[in-house]
Parts: C-alpha cells; sequence; structure tokens
C-alpha cells in the first residue's frame, strides 16, 4: 500500500503511524533501532504489504499494469488504490474530510522527526508542502506520482505513460480496489491488535 492507505491503516494509533510511514525507509533488522512501538508500526507496515500482494484482488489488478511497468506493478497498483481510497465517499465524505485527515497526519509526524531515516525527512518535508496525501484524490496528483516512481525505476523507460491504463480499466480497477480494502482493514486491525499485546 502507499503513503495515504498506510497513514489510515495506522488506526489513529501515532507510534504505529510514525513507523508505518517510514517503514519503507528502514532495512531488515535496522527497525530494532527505534522505540518498540515504532517498531511494531514498521512491523504491521510490513504485514500490510505481505498481505496486499497475495489478495487476488491485487495479484489481478497488476496485471493491466504489468505489460508497462513489468515487476513494478505492485508498486504502481498501491498508489492507484490510493485514489480509490481518497475518493471512498464511505472513508472520507468529501474533500475537507481528506485535507482534516492529511494535516492530523504531518502534526503527528513531525513529533517523530528525531527518528525519521535521512531519506523519509526529505520525503516527508515533500509530502507535507505538496500535500501528497490530499493530491491522491486526483488523477493529476497521481500522474505526478507515477512520473516520479518512473524517473526515480532503475530499469523503466521516462516515456511510459500510466495514467490511460488506470483510465482505460477505471472500474477494474474500482473494483479490485472493493474487493480488497474492506479486507486489508480487517487485517490490518487484526494483527495491530496482536502486536499490541506483546510485550
Amino acid at each position: 500500500m502507499n503513503f495515504l492507505a498506510h497513514a489510515y491503516l495506522s488506526f489513529g494509533h501515532n507510534d504505529i503511524l510514525a513507523g508505518n510511514m517510514m517503514s519503507d525507509f528502514v532495512k531488515g533488522n535496522n527497525k530494532n533501532k527505534f522505540p518498540p512501538l515504532i517498531q511494531k508500526g514498521i512491523v504491521l507496515h510490513r504485514l500490510i504489504d505481505q498481505y496486499t500482494d497475495e489478495h487476488p484482488a491485487t495479484i489481478a489488478a497488476k496485471q493491466l499494469l504489468k505489460p508497462k511497468v513489468g515487476l513494478y506493478a505492485g508498486a504502481f497498483l498501491d498508489v492507484v488504490y490510493d485514489y480509490f481510497l481518497a475518493n471512498d465517499k464511505q472513508i472520507f465524505p468529501a474533500e475537507e474530510a481528506l485535507q482534516q485527515f492529511s494535516f492530523s497526519v504531518y502534526d503527528t509526524l513531525q513529533l517523530y522527526q528525531p527518528y525519521f531515516p535521512e531519506k523519509f525527512n526529505i520525503a516527508f518535508q515533500h509530502m507535507q508542502t505538496q500535500n501528497w496525501l490530499l493530491q491522491y484524490r486526483y488523477s493529476q496528483g497521481i500522474a505526478r506520482t507515477f512520473e516520479g516512481m518512473i524517473h526515480r525505476a532503475q530499469y523503466l523507460s521516462a516515456d511510459i505513460t500510466l495514467l490511460p491504463v488506470v483510465e482505460e480499466n477505471y472500474y477494474f480497477f474500482e473494483d479490485a480496489y472493493r474487493l480488497f480494502f474492506p479486507d486489508v482493514i480487517q487485517f490490518a486491525s487484526k494483527q495491530m491488535a496482536i502486536l499490541l499485546q506483546e510485550t
């Protein structure tokens, strides 16, 4: 999952949020350098990613992206999922609700900046100033995210355009999100409860 989904799947727990959001920038056992509850957020992120990759809806949806981006399909699908989450009226009834959630996430994460890995600290500055979490609500926002990902990817041609694939298969991706997201909410909630019970 991408940033918006991981923020949402932290369920308002500040330490879990911090670990969940920075997890991709923490390699292997380096998680042990962080306070225990932040470590649990890192672990939760990894569990969510594994569950996402193995979900049948995700496996099916990635097939539409693979002709363009190959093994990167999962990463790009995460952004597509964030687009549908940002536009999910049951979770964010209006833009203002997503805006309020986004500001809350940024304000909370600022409290944890002393723990940020260097690369996540840079990403967070861009996330906050450009309001990434809100921008996932718009097709131009995910288009810019795609462009940045393509630019950073080692094996992708710079002239790839992925937004038309999403637009042409909009309802297929929407159905995948509708099938997947309730399942991942249930999974993440259960896993977080287990992690918080552990000493």
